[in-house]
């Protein structure tokens, strides 16, 4: 059975420089049985209601601005796969989730980005789920418990953010051994709670975690660690690090 994987996904120029990050999301997706889908919430698929990319054929969106062209000529032209997505939608119905088909929608950077590292052929079926920000995480949860079982299908479930993500706080010049104390008592924080599945605390993350509202001013970037959790079981790390001081690069895993 697959497991559910937190991702953070950096900035988008992750896929022209992928850094430390390249080679754990590839060598993590040599070591699983290769997907027959996957679906992904992404950081960067903001709602006021659960949707789901219903397209055949999403385009690959450079929702992005001021980068290199070289970035905007990246394509990532995965498949979608309009039956996962009726399942994917009855699966939330059931669970008492109401949510509906959105056949427009491109992948944005937040899904194709990883992926790129991931499944550089871009063979693999992807389906999308937004991310209703103003629930919070115990929505989250409940999406990803809804889907758990689509795990034993063959179906990898992704929740593509960042472990932190103050961007008005990075260090554009720091090397890769800079690490603010304050991003790093965060993280180290999430990670024990995570070890110890302890729910409660981590659902009450910004009143509890140490510098939380720093890290995350707006909780978006954390919010598919949520769904990852929810869909998942034991707690592994697959990845950990920091770049520009204070944008955590961490991936994990939940068997």
């Amino acid at each position: 059975m697959l497991p559910s994987l937190f991702i953070s996904h950096g900035s988008p120029m992750l896929a022209l420089q992928p850094g430390a990050s390249g080679p754990a999301l590839a060598g993590l997706a040599n070591a699983l049985p290769r997907p027959q889908a996957i679906v992904v919430v992404s950081a960067h698929w903001e709602s006021r209601e659960l949707l789901i990319t219903g397209g055949a054929h999403p385009e690959t969106w450079h929702d992005f601005y001021g980068f290199p062209p070289a970035l905007y000529a990246v394509q990532y032209p995965a498949p979608g796969d309009p039956a996962l997505a009726g399942r994917v939608g009855e699966l939330l119905q059931g669970a008492g989730l109401a949510a509906r088909l959105d056949p427009q929608r491109p992948f944005d950077h937040g899904a194709w980005v990883p992926l790129s590292l991931m499944y550089p052929d871009a063979s693999i079926p992807v389906v999308q789920v937004s991310l209703p920000t103003q629930m919070g995480p115990a929505l989250q949860v409940k999406v990803g418990q809804a889907l758990a079982g689509l795990r034993q299908e063959g179906v990898l479930l992704v929740g593509s953010g960042s472990i932190t993500h103050n961007l008005g706080e990075l260090d554009w010049h720091a090397g890769p051994d800079v690490i603010e104390p304050w991003a790093l008592a965060f993280r180290d924080w999430v990670v024990e709670k995570l070890r110890t599945d302890d729910r409660e605390g981590l659902l009450a993350y910004r009143q509890q975690a140490p510098f939380a509202v720093r890290n995350h001013p707006s909780d978006e970037h954390l919010l598919p660690l949520f769904f990852a959790l929810g869909a998942g079981g034991q707690f592994g790390v697959v990845h950990q690090g920091f770049t520009l001081g204070a944008l955590g690069m961490d991936i994990y895993r939940f068997d």
